[in-house]
């Protein structure tokens, strides 16, 4: 099943339109219907598989300036050639999500047909997306390159340090943790889609 991702840039009226470049970053991704631009700073998507849609939620957070809203439930069928055109009950959810996450410290926000597991994938994706977001620039140095397949002592050389420095860039920016949420938030999504 998929997921609509709607999307609105924090603070548009004073600050730069962001959307070509939200819409570039996120052209790669793997999409049912791919990410364009709906209506004024606000973007959408519709995404499958579930690890696509905490992967996009992870970049989202981590360039920062966005209110994310996850709508999960079904979609009409056959669908549009284009996401402005979709419809259905994740189209509305992702709607309400986006303007509930505008008023949330952490901007992000889940609705899905099935509430109660909506609120926990919530829940958790807040969790993740405070610890992206407070992340520093060294650790994530050290969980790009080790994400990317390069050992632990691999990237030390990469980086200049030790590999016990690596190991605690990795610890520091909580990346076992991240990675425990994850499959957590997926499985959540997963029911709160009905």
């Amino acid at each position: 099943m998929p997921y609509v991702l709607t999307v609105d840039q924090r603070d548009s009226r004073s600050s730069p339109d962001r959307v070509p470049e939200v819409l570039s970053a996120l052209g790669g991704v793997p999409a049912v219907l791919r990410f364009e631009r709906t209506v004024g700073d606000e973007v959408q998507g519709l995404l499958a598989p579930l690890a696509v849609v905490v992967a996009v939620v992870r970049r989202l957070v981590r360039d920062g300036g966005w209110s994310v809203g996850i709508g999960a439930g079904p979609v009409h069928t056959p669908l549009p050639a284009s996401t402005r055109a979709g419809a259905g009950p994740a189209f509305v959810a992702a709607r309400a999500a986006v303007e509930a996450a505008k008023r949330r410290p952490v901007r992000l926000a889940v609705r899905g047909v099935a509430p109660e597991p909506a609120a926990d994938a919530q829940a958790v994706l807040t969790a993740l997306a405070a610890l992206v977001e407070r992340r520093s620039d060294q650790a994530w140095e050290a969980i790009e390159l080790v994400e990317a397949g390069r050992t632990q002592a691999e990237a030390a050389t990469e980086l200049g340090v030790t590999r016990q420095a690596v190991g605690q860039r990795l610890a520091a920016g909580l990346w076992d943790v991240e990675r425990d949420l994850h499959p957590a938030a997926a499985r959540l999504l997963a029911r709160a889609a009905g």
